[in-house]
């Protein structure tokens, strides 16, 4: 501006001047921004460096305190990139995962240079749109579902349940059963499967002694596009009930019937009678099997082993015994309730038709012990007897006649002496029971005793009679009793 000065004077004087007024600038103005072009919402796969908006700023103050900063979060996924004076991009700077943050509020805030600085920040909301990038996922990797026998068709079994953390359709899961065939039998025949919840059902009744487990694969599909879809295996496993009865196979007998078995009355004590065996078709558990005494007629002369159904005598019969004796055994497995099956053992006891050799040879024979033999059987004893004899003498003859003839003694009409110098009637004499037997009959006849012993083999032996003592105190003029044998 100018000033002029006059005075009042006649002739009045002035003189002027210019005036500059110079108004120095306050930081009293705030920062401005403006958000430009901003997308939202963004699908969650969008690349980095994909530019989301466009933010301007001013400052209507001059020098410092018209010049700015800005800037964002740090731990935020985006970044400002200046493009020009005042303007930048907003960017984002690493991938986003709308399972993990749905949606964003990014606050940009500006601050001016001034004394004391002023600022000002806008805030904005990038939401996010799903996208089917995560597959259905189930609580476990491996399934062992347990199913009691003689369940019944239709009954819930497990329920399968899987996890897709996306939206909408994306989340939208459908199970099915992965076929699979076994023994000419559909898996879908056996199982079924809900395919909006996974509830898992049986179709029919299983049977364990049948059918003991099935493995297959349950798959969850989601209904994105592209669908994405995961499976899951299942190990189904059929549990056992004692719903079998056990078995008697032996010993073996009609239904409803009895066994009836014959014993020798001289049975000794601990002889197997009769063994009693049992199957179950249930597990190990059940299939267990024990024995028990349901009757016993006389509970001091048989025994039951209860593991393995041994039947033997504890003692031997007596006269006082009855002759018929009855058993009945039952055989009850290990279940809950437990099942069981007897059977009854009638025994006759027989008196033994012929003693032992051993018996024979411990005690005095009589003359009628022989009545009863078989004519045929004496017959033919008889004739061997003879036969063996004749060879006998022949051999030792044939075998006097090869050596040089000494004087020795006269045989004797009670012993037969030979040497194993003949194999024939060595083995013969040895081996032969027919010959012993003769030998025994002939001998006893005439009231003495033979006693026959082993003879070691390759060894020579001679066989004398033994005259019977007819009382204490008798004795017998002939040679005394000897059975010799040397190498």
């Amino acid at each position: 501006m100018e000033v002029i000065a006059t005075d009042k004077g006649a002739n009045p004087l002035s003189r002027q001047c210019k005036l500059t007024i110079l108004i120095n600038d306050m930081n009293d103005n705030h920062p401005e921004i403006s958000i430009k072009s901003f997308s939202s919402p963004v699908k969650e796969n969008v690349p980095v460096n994909t530019v989301i908006a466009v933010v301007s700023v001013s400052d209507k103050d001059s020098g410092e305190n018209g010049q700015v900063d800005i800037h964002i979060s740090d731990n935020l996924p985006f970044a400002l990139k200046e493009s020009s004076d005042n303007y930048y991009e907003l960017l984002i700077s690493e991938p986003l995962d709308r399972e993990k943050v749905p949606e964003y509020d990014i606050t940009i805030t500006v601050t001016d240079r001034g004394n004391p600085p002023l600022s000002d920040n806008e805030t904005i909301t990038l939401e996010l749109l799903d996208v089917n990038d995560n597959v259905p996922q189930f609580p476990q990797t491996f399934y062992t579902i347990p199913v009691m026998e003689n369940n019944a068709p239709g009954a819930l079994l497990s329920s399968l349940t899987a996890i897709d953390p996306d939206l909408h359709e994306n989340q939208y899961l459908v199970y099915f059963i992965i076929e699979k065939e076994i023994v000419n039998t559909s898996m879908s025949m056996l199982f079924s499967i809900n395919p909006e919840n996974g509830n898992l059902y049986a179709l029919k009744t299983f049977d364990y002694e049948i059918e003991k487990e099935f493995l297959f694969h349950i798959e969850a599909r989601d209904s994105g596009v592209p669908p994405l879809s995961s499976n899951v295996t299942v190990h189904i496993i059929i549990m056992d009930q004692n719903d079998n009865t056990p078995l008697i196979v032996s010993p073996w007998r009609a239904h409803g019937s009895v066994v009836e078995e014959k014993i020798p009355r001289s049975t000794d004590k601990g002889t197997l009678i009769a063994k009693v065996i049992a199957i179950d078709s249930d597990s190990v558990h059940n299939s267990r099997i024990t024995y028990q005494f349901l009757h016993n007629t006389d509970a001091t002369l048989f025994s039951l082993d209860q593991y393995n159904g041994e039947i033997r005598t504890m003692r031997m019969f007596s006269y006082r015994d009855s002759r018929h004796q009855q058993l009945v055994v039952i055989a009850k497995d290990n279940g809950d309730p437990a099942l069981s099956a007897t059977v009854t053992i009638k025994l006759s006891t027989v008196e033994t038709a012929l003693k032992t050799y051993a018996d024979m040879t411990e005690v005095p024979l009589e003359y009628d012990i022989f009545s009863d033999l078989n004519l045929y059987l004496v017959i033919g004893l008889g004739s061997v007897s003879f036969l063996l004899l004749i060879t006998i003498l022949v051999t030792i003859v044939l075998k006097c006649q090869k050596t040089k003839p000494s004087k020795a003694a006269p045989p004797s009409r009670n012993s037969v002496i030979s040497e194993r110098n003949s194999t024939i009637a060595d083995s013969t004499l040895v081996s032969n029971d027919a010959y012993w037997y003769s030998l025994f009959l002939a001998e006893t006849r005439k009231g003495k005793l033979v006693v026959r012993q082993p003879v070691p083999k390759g060894s020579r032996y001679i066989v004398s009679s033994i005259p019977r003592s007819t009382g204490p105190t008798e004795t017998s003029d002939s040679a005394p009793s000897t059975l010799q044998y040397s190498k």
